[in-house]
């Protein structure tokens, strides 16, 4: 396995920080998030951008429908999909801590198909998956996944995918370091 690369960008210096940034990284570390890092934090060299996708992402997150189990869930999908690294060394702990057996962690980061007992986690797993895959959803995991979430849950579901694409695309294009030197959780020789 290669080295990472060294991050593209970082947060703008606290020293340099307009009044704008400045308001939003104060936004961000009072939420619920309480601290600024990877995405959040090269967002902060866009303020209107950063405000306004920080707030979807504490809805996302935190205000959802979607229950922390199903909602990191359907997170460690995203990172595993994008081998996006500092979303997964975040989201891993605390997909385990909301319920998600380590077995089913493990084969999402590999991208095999997990043991999922649980009907809705089974269901969020199989719309991710087929949305990401295919570009669409079939009508019966639509009906499917709709009857068992409801119309809130699923629209839910859907925004916090296109959040963590957000968020995946950031690592990604910005070569965000994983925290505190983690090693990669992806290589290159993982199916995709």
């Amino acid at each position: 396995m290669s080295a990472p690369a060294a991050p593209r960008l970082g947060p703008p210096d606290p020293a340099t920080m307009t009044d704008a940034q400045r308001a939003v990284h104060e936004a961000i570390a009072a939420g619920p998030r309480g601290r600024v890092e990877g995405p959040l934090a090269v967002w902060l060299h866009s303020p209107d951008l950063a405000s306004r996708a920080q707030a979807l992402g504490a809805y996302c997150r935190f205000g959802s429908a979607l229950p922390p189990r199903l909602s990191e869930l359907a997170i460690l999908i995203m990172g595993a999909h994008w081998q996006a690294g500092f979303e997964w060394h975040i989201h891993a702990p605390i997909a385990a801590a909301a319920g998600i057996p380590a077995a089913a962690i493990e084969a999402i980061r590999t991208r095999h198909p997990p043991v999922l007992t649980a009907p809705d986690a089974q269901a969020v797993h199989d719309f991710t998956r087929e949305l990401l895959d295919t570009h669409t959803v079939s009508d019966a995991t639509y009906a499917t996944t709709h009857d068992i979430l409801g119309p809130r849950a699923l629209v839910d579901l859907v925004g916090l995918l296109g959040y963590y694409s957000l968020i995946s695309m950031t690592i990604k294009a910005f070569t965000l370091a994983l925290p505190n030197d983690a090693p990669p959780p992806f290589s290159s020789n993982l199916k995709t």
